[in-house]
């Protein structure tokens, strides 16, 4: 599968058959996951492999009961190591880099995932004090997202992605015009279509003990 390809057909997976997936599997993932780039090649993550089932189903109870995630054959937590980056970056590098590094980390993962037909689900609700407990997690290791990993029961459901001519600014922010592309035309948005929702985001900085 090309990379377009397998960029388009990934879907989070929330139901899994219980086929065990070959370990070394799991470590072609994990090793292109650590192909992804990252700020001065610090490579800042870390990932947590989890087959036990009793951690699985506490993993599960802490991200709001997605109980979906204990079901998979294996479970992979991603997370920042924080403090890699701050000794180089400083606060940009803890707060924002190391997030970022582990982030296209995750995606690689994903999407090496869907080339060989095994499902997943980039899970980022979850409540970050239990999942630090059930890990060891020590201060400095942020845990970015729960990764349930299997054969999936079924496709995943397939989302829609908004046009192109809603996200390209030409020139500056707010300047849109028709995108043309050799599959579709698009057209710039409305301008009450950029919505901004408020969110309560109190306790997020928390994850980068």
């Amino acid at each position: 599968m090309d990379v377009i390809s397998a960029i388009k057909a990934r879907r989070s997976v929330k139901a899994f058959k219980p086929d065990k997936v070959p370990i070394k599997t799991i470590y072609r993932l994990i090793d292109a996951a650590r192909w992804a780039p990252s700020a001065g090649n610090l490579q800042s993550w870390e990932f947590i492999l989890v087959e036990d089932s009793t951690a699985k189903k506490q993993l599960a109870a802490a991200a709001l009961s997605q109980d979906f995630i204990s079901d998979a054959p294996y479970v992979i937590v991603a997370c920042a190591d924080t403090e890699r980056s701050a000794v180089k970056y400083g606060a940009r590098g803890k707060y924002f880099y190391s997030i970022v590094d582990t982030s296209a980390a995750i995606e690689n993962l994903l999407l090496a995932a869907t080339d060989i037909g095994l499902g997943t689900c980039w899970v980022g609700s979850f409540n970050n004090n239990i999942v630090r407990d059930v890990l060891g997690l020590p201060e400095g290791i942020a845990p970015v997202a729960i990764i349930p990993i299997g054969y999936p029961a079924d496709e995943g459901e397939r989302t829609t992605r908004t046009s192109l001519g809603n996200i390209i600014h030409f020139e500056r922010f707010g300047k849109f015009q028709n995108v043309k592309t050799g599959d579709s035309d698009e057209s710039p948005p409305k301008k009450n279509d950029r919505r901004r929702n408020p969110r309560d985001d109190s306790g997020l900085l928390d994850i980068f003990r």
